[in-house]
């Protein structure tokens, strides 16, 4: 695990998957059909169980210029500043089951935010940051 610091606040756009996992590439398909990946954004997962245990995954978008999402009529989520754990998973199309397992070693991390999410960035085709935000100490 390392640590990953988030200068500032990340906009994006998203759209919530319908189930978890198998809604997964459904929600991203729907969210690209809206906004056209120009291969210029970063796409972002973004999860955490509800009050049931249920997966909530969001399928993300960068936004490109301020108040793009309004216009968009998506969801708007804040990926907030600070300080993350992360691990990176490399080619994780040939092992995607390996984005599991980090997140279930980073969030046993006695230090999260409980109030947080698994976040997930995809900065190209073959790589994906995994990253649970810590908690803010005073």
């Amino acid at each position: 695990m390392d640590i990953f610091i988030l200068e500032k606040d990340i906009r994006i756009f998203c759209v919530t998957a319908e189930s978890f996992p198998e809604g997964i590439m459904a929600a991203f398909h729907k969210l690209h059909s809206i906004i056209p990946s120009n291969g210029k954004r970063r796409n972002f997962g973004i999860s955490r169980p509800d009050s049931n245990g249920k997966i909530i995954y969001k399928a993300g978008v960068e936004e490109s210029f301020g108040g793009e999402s309004c216009i968009s009529g998506c969801e708007v989520f804040i990926i907030k500043s600070g300080e993350y754990i992360s691990i990176t998973v490399k080619d994780f199309m040939k092992n995607i089951k390996q984005i599991g397992e980090s997140f279930k070693e980073l969030t046993s991390h006695p230090g999260i935010d409980p109030d947080g999410w698994c976040i997930e960035i995809y900065s190209n085709e073959n790589d994906v940051l995994c990253m649970v935000k810590l908690a803010e100490t005073i």
